[in-house]
């Protein structure tokens, strides 16, 4: 079976990103692999085993084109609201927290938040199948 061990997205500014992860969702760089056209970096945190992969590609100078396939990261927090109050506070513009219940059912509740590059991430409340 398949263990799942990372993603990877491709940012421009290599400390601009990392503050951002580690402010934002507490990861701290468990790898640095620096070459002569590139540099990986590996976030992650006590939480989980799962780690990001911050690819730096050293001539680039312009933005990414996300593009229109890209979907999103996720991750879980425990207090979804003190998580807003603090994202916002810290000047990271958090969208709205939505409950998305079609049918009267709660399935989640969650917001979405940009990194520097652009890439969205999904931040959810622990509970039901996303505790």
């Amino acid at each position: 079976m398949a263990k799942m061990t990372h993603s990877m997205i491709r940012v421009l500014d290599e400390d601009r990103s990392r503050r951002f992860y580690e402010t934002v969702f507490g990861l701290t760089v468990a790898d640095r692999l620096d070459f002569e056209d590139f540099t990986l970096v590996y976030l992650s945190n006590f939480e989980t085993g799962f780690e990001l992969e911050l690819t730096i590609n050293k001539s680039r100078t312009e933005p990414y084109d996300l593009g229109d396939g890209y979907g999103h990261l996720a991750v879980s927090v425990a207090d979804l609201d003190a998580e807003h109050e603090r994202l916002n506070a810290a000047g990271f513009d958090p969208r709205k927290i939505v409950e998305f219940a079609p049918g009267g059912e709660k399935i989640a509740r969650f917001f979405f938040i940009a990194d520097p590059d652009g890439y969205q991430i999904e931040v959810l409340e622990r509970s039901g199948r996303f505790a």
